[in-house]
C-alpha cells in the first residue's frame, strides 16, 4: 500500500503546532508497519541549510491557479527512511512565517493544486492521499473535479484528518472561480459554501472518502453545537465516515531514559533521579531551589483555547498554595504580559519564558511535578502525553483527547494517572489543583501515581495500526 501525506508543516522541517509533530512522526510509524508512506510539503524559506543540501530536483512544471500560471519546482530528500517532497515557489513560500498572510487562500490553493499536478513526476503513485487540516483539505475536491477522467488518478482515495476544527480556511466566494477553477454549483451548502464564503476545510469534509480526528472524544464533541464551530450538522451527516484516532508521540524524541537535553536521564525504575532535574530546573530559572516545593508547569500556546482565562482568574490563589509556576510558550500579548508581570513580582516563584525553546521544553517536562491543561477544548493534546512519558502528573479539564488519556487518580485502588475537572470554571480548576497537591510527597500515593504515568504507552504503535486498518478498508 502506498500513502502520500499532504501537509503544511512537519517536524523536523517546519512547525507551528501539534500538526507538525504528528506529520513528523506518524509516517515513520506507518513505514514500520510495511506501508510505503511519503510526505509532500511547501518549501518554506525557513528550511534549514542542512536539509537544503540534501535536496535533489525531481521536476519543474507550471501550475494553473485560476488565470495565473505559476512556477512549481518539485524537490525530494530522504530522512529516516521516509521520502519527503517539497513544492518550491518563492513567491508563495519565501516568507518568515508559515501562515498569517492576506493571500493564504492563494498560497495553499496553489500548494494543493501543485500536489496533484506533481504526482506523475514523483515516481510514486499513491493509493491514498492523506490530507491534514484546511491547508490541504481542498485536494479531495480538486481530485474529483479536475482529475476524475485521468487514468493516472483513477481509484485514488482521500483521508482528511481534522486536527483543530476551529481553523476552517474560509475565504471570499470569488475564490471558487478565481483560484479553484470550480463552477458556481460548488457555492452550495452541501459543498463549499459557509457563512457566505467558501471553506476549504468543508470541501475536504464533503469530498474525502474518510474523515478522522485526533481523538475519539473529539470526534464525538465536534458533532455538538458547542464544539462544532458551525460544522456540527455537517459532521453529524458525515458521521458514518468519521473516526477518532488518538495521536501518539515520538518515543525517540521524548524519552527520559536517553534524552540529551535534560539534566539527568531516568526511567520508571529510577524515578528518584527526576528530583535532580527539578532542582537543576529551579536553579536555571532563578526559582527557589527547594525539593519540597511542587513545580507546576504550562508548556503551551498562550491562547484562549488553552484555558488561560481560568488560570488568570485564580492565579494568586494557586501561588498561595506554596507552589512554583513555570510557563513556556508564546501567544496573545494579554496572556504573555500577565505571566511576565507575575514573574517580575514573584521572581523566585514564577518563571515566564515567552519563547519557543525546545531544549527548555524537555527540561521543563523532566523537572516539573505537574503540568496544567485547563483547556476550553483540546482535540488531542500532546503536552499531557509527553508529561506522562516523563512521570509528570497532568491536571486537565475533561475534554477531547484529555478525556481519553488522563484518568483521575483513585487512592483506594491506586489506579489513574492524573487529576481532572469537568466544568469550564476557574474554581473547579483550582479544586483540581488542590486535590493534586494533596497527593504530593504523600506516600505511597505519590510514587504510585508517578509510576502509573511513566509506565503508560502513548507511542504511535496502536494508533498507526488503526490508520492502517482504515486505509485497508478504503482499498477493499
Amino acid at each position: 500500500m502506498k500513502v502520500l501525506f499532504a501537509a503544511s508543516e512537519c517536524v523536523p522541517f517546519f512547525k507551528s503546532g501539534g500538526l507538525g509533530d504528528v506529520v513528523g512522526s506518524l509516517p515513520k510509524a506507518l513505514k514500520d508497519l510495511g506501508i510505503d508512506v511519503r510526505v509532500v510539503l511547501p518549501k518554506y524559506h525557513t528550511l534549514e541549510d542542512r536539509f537544503r543540501y540534501m535536496l535533489r530536483q525531481k521536476a519543474v512544471l507550471n501550475v494553473k491557479v485560476g488565470w495565473r500560471n505559476q512556477y512549481c519546482g518539485v524537490e525530494e530528500l530522504e530522512l529516516d527512511g521516509v521520502h519527503f517532497y517539497f513544492i518550491d515557489n518563492e513567491y508563495y513560500f519565501k516568507r518568515e512565517s508559515l501562515y498569517g498572510y492576506l493571500d493564504d487562500a492563494e498560497r495553499f490553493i496553489f500548494f494543493s493544486r501543485a500536489v496533484l499536478q506533481a504526482l506523475p513526476y514523483m515516481d510514486f503513485r499513491p493509493d491514498i492521499i492523506h490530507l491534514n487540516d484546511w491547508q490541504t483539505a481542498i485536494i479531495a475536491t480538486l481530485l474529483n473535479a479536475h482529475h476524475e477522467r485521468d487514468f493516472f488518478y483513477t481509484g485514488m482515495k482521500t483521508v482528511l484528518t481534522i486536527h483543530n476544527l476551529r481553523y476552517q480556511g474560509t475565504f471570499q466566494k470569488e475564490v471558487l472561480t478565481d483560484m479553484l477553477d470550480l463552477g458556481w454549483e460548488y457555492f452550495d451548502n452541501d459543498k463549499l459554501e459557509h457563512d457566505g464564503g467558501i471553506s476549504l476545510l468543508k470541501g475536504g469534509i464533503v469530498s474525502s472518502d474518510a474523515l478522522t480526528t485526533v481523538s475519539p472524544s473529539y470526534a464525538q464533541e465536534i458533532q455538538d453545537p458547542f464544539y462544532g464551530e458551525g460544522f456540527d450538522g455537517l459532521l453529524r451527516a458525515m458521521r458514518s465516515k468519521l473516526t477518532g484516532i488518538i495521536n501518539g508521540i515520538d518515543y525517540t524524541e521524548w524519552n527520559p531514559a536517553a534524552d540529551p537535553h535534560i539534566f539527568t536521564t531516568y526511567d520508571g525504575n529510577t524515578l528518584d533521579k527526576k528530583l535532580e532535574n527539578k532542582l537543576r530546573l529551579q536553579e536555571s530559572l532563578g526559582l527557589k531551589k527547594d525539593p519540597s516545593i511542587p513545580v507546576i508547569s504550562m508548556v503551551s500556546r498562550l491562547v484562549s483555547q488553552k484555558g488561560l482565562d481560568l488560570v488568570a482568574h485564580v492565579f494568586d490563589e494557586i501561588l498561595e498554595k506554596n507552589v512554583q509556576f513555570v510557563v513556556l510558550g508564546t501567544g496573545e500579548s494579554k496572556y504573555e504580559d500577565r505571566f511576565l508581570e507575575k514573574a517580575r513580582k514573584r521572581p523566585f516563584q514564577v518563571s515566564a519564558n515567552i519563547r519557543f525553546d525546545n531544549v527548555l521544553a524537555h527540561q521543563v517536562y523532566a523537572g516539573s511535578d505537574y503540568v496544567l491543561m485547563p483547556s476550553m477544548f483540546e482535540p488531542c493534546g500532546l503536552t499531557q502525553l509527553i508529561a506522562l512519558r516523563y512521570g509528570t502528573v497532568p491536571i486537565v479539564r475533561i475534554t477531547g483527547g484529555l478525556r481519553d488519556t488522563v484518568q483521575a487518580y483513585d487512592e483506594t485502588t491506586g489506579k489513574g494517572n492524573g487529576f481532572n475537572f469537568l466544568t469550564y470554571n476557574a474554581h473547579d480548576m483550582l479544586d483540581a489543583v488542590g486535590r493534586a497537591l494533596g497527593v504530593y510527597n504523600r506516600e505511597p500515593h505519590w510514587t504510585q501515581l508517578r509510576q502509573n504515568a511513566i509506565s503508560e504507552d502513548h507511542s504511535w504503535g496502536s494508533s498507526a495500526k488503526a490508520y492502517k486498518e482504515l486505509y485497508e478498508s478504503l482499498m477493499s
